[in-house]
């Protein structure tokens, strides 16, 4: 009944009338990219656009994040944490474990938060969607429920970028505000979902209200597909290795000032194969993965650019809030080639990775793996979907109206979950503060971007996470990590990932009260939160 109540006021309702001093928000998130790809943050990809916006604004290097895609939405457009926002555990189509039908664990934006486009619309604003939503494919968990007025999006994790035929039988589903649709013949991703968010802005440029524009790219996502003009682009520039790569990521981001000069870069992965150990076909084909991801990445940089122009042209940019982030650490998942992720079969069916020159269209399902990944995390310890610093410390830049520093850099701690917040304020949009939903746990980084604080959390404020069997809690230069895909307390690693970000270093035989202290947190964040174990099934 709440459902439906909802529903009938967010299509129905009236929205209090816009302010003047309210920014327009372009929030853009890139979908697993590496935190050392960006031409700002060091890399070596022509990403001239997105470095730019940082120019203009404030690069952030210790922003935390969720270690999967679904989890860091839902703390975004919660502000809360993933259990208390329904994404205890990212859902696929197969998982049908018992966790999914428990509190924290719905696979969709719970009833306990209060979504960001719905506050938001309810202060004047219009909310547009694009891209990849992975909080639930039915229609009442999709965009258009929970506030967002104008959307096209891709309900699963992931897709082909050229069709829907996708990695799972039946495909990929879109949805066109209330209506299930087609995928555009012809159509290439990043393209298509930059024109459609600027259709939607363009629709209601008439009546003067701030919008809310949220663009969820799949790029640099898996499977490595980009349009014919972008296969070459990078062809030789991986040719030296992942090993190398690593190394050389390791020295631009010092060389850059995005990781303090004296960091030590963590010590090599046994499990990745060594580069010289591999034949000269093998190096080849790999050396392919990263030229197509590469090639992606600046694609994105393209159309990110198109939007910005866009807003330009219009006269629109001197009023917004530009927010361009990335959801986790670099991807290394490689669906072709491991059946344990359960969709190798029908993933080899329907694509062709054989022929070397079909790599990267989309008639092939590529995925740069593991190596090229961890030199994506570089100078962080393991890449996307473990909790440690590489899978959740990603790459944000924040600029326009109304920040106050131009081409700075910020080593201030924060999570995905401090946006929503941030938004919330500078747009004067009221959070119910009846009980109905849980708090938010995210704090606002206004003030930090007006020029008057250096940070947004005091040492004192925690951060916990659980999920697919790890977790980790931070407070204040302290963190308990658990990597162990069978949870257990012993599992837990005490790191200073101030000192140590590459968490090198485990201080638990150290500092063994610090341990004790963090372990009664992580237990008082477990019973607050609702986390679940395997255990206590």
């Amino acid at each position: 009944m709440r459902t439906v109540c909802l529903l009938y006021i967010l299509v129905y309702g009236t929205w209090a009338a816009a302010s003047p001093s309210q920014p327009n928000i372009l929030l853009i998130v890139a979908d697993d990219l590496g935190y050392g790809d960006l031409g700002v943050y060091g890399g070596d990809i022509r990403t001239p656009n997105i470095d730019a916006i940082a120019q203009q604004g404030v690069l952030f290097t210790q922003f935390h994040t969720a270690p999967l895609c679904a989890p860091t939405r839902a703390m975004l457009l919660s502000g809360n944490n993933n259990h208390v926002a329904g994404m205890g555990q990212q859902k696929g189509r197969t998982d049908n474990r018992p966790i999914a039908n428990l509190p924290g664990y719905e696979g969709h934006l719970s009833d306990r938060i209060a979504p960001l486009p719905r506050l938001l619309r309810a202060a004047g604003y219009h909310t547009y969607t694009v891209g990849k939503w992975h909080l639930g494919t039915a229609l009442e968990h999709s965009p258009w429920a929970v506030g967002f007025e104008r959307s096209f999006n891709l309900l699963d994790g992931a897709g082909n970028h050229f069709n829907d035929v996708g990695f799972f039988e039946g495909g990929s589903t879109y949805r066109e505000s209330e209506a299930e649709v087609g995928w555009p013949e012809g159509a290439y991703s990043t393209e298509l979902y930059t024109d459609k968010l600027i259709e939607f802005i363009d629709a209601d440029r008439e009546d003067d209200q701030p919008f809310f524009a949220f663009a969820a790219y799949t790029s640099p996502h898996w499977p490595l597909q980009v349009p014919d003009d972008y296969l070459d682009r990078y062809v030789g520039q991986y040719d030296q290795g992942y090993d190398q790569l690593r190394r050389d990521r390791f020295e631009s981001l010092r060389h850059a000032g995005i990781i303090p000069a004296d960091s030590e870069l963590p010590p090599r992965n046994d499990d990745i194969t060594p580069w010289d150990t591999l034949s000269p076909d093998e190096q080849n084909h790999e050396s392919r993965k990263m030229e197509l991801y590469a090639a992606m990445v600046e694609n994105l940089d393209v159309h990110v650019g198109r939007l910005i122009d866009h807003l330009e042209r219009r006269g629109l940019k001197d009023d917004t809030l530009i927010v361009f982030m990335s959801d986790n650490g670099a991807a290394g998942e490689d669906f072709y080639n491991d059946a344990n992720f359960g969709f190798m079969d029908y993933v080899r069916t329907h694509y062709d990775n054989g022929r070397f020159e079909q790599l990267g269209t989309e008639s092939s399902w590529l995925a740069y793996g593991a190596p090229w990944a961890e030199a994506g995390s570089a100078p962080f310890r393991l890449r996307k979907s473990f909790v440690s610093e590489g899978g959740i410390i990603a790459s944000l830049i924040i600029a326009g109206k109304p920040v106050a520093r131009s081409g700075s850099k910020s080593r201030a701690y924060l999570t995905v979950m401090d946006l929503a917040p941030t938004f919330l304020e500078l747009a004067g949009a009221d959070y119910p503060t009846d009980g109905s939903v849980e708090p938010m746990l995210g704090e606002s980084m206004s003030a930090l971007l007006a020029g008057q604080s250096d940070s947004v959390h005091d040492a004192d404020y925690v951060t916990t996470l659980f999920h697919r069997g790890q977790a980790f809690l931070r407070q204040g230069r302290w963190k308990l990590t658990a990597l162990e895909r069978t949870f257990h307390e012993d599992h837990f690693a005490l790191y200073d990932v101030v000192a140590d970000p590459g968490e090198v270093h485990d201080l638990s035989a150290e500092a063994p009260k610090q341990r004790e202290h963090m372990l009664e947190l992580w237990r008082q964040q477990r019973e607050e939160l609702g986390i679940t174990l395997p255990t206590d099934l």
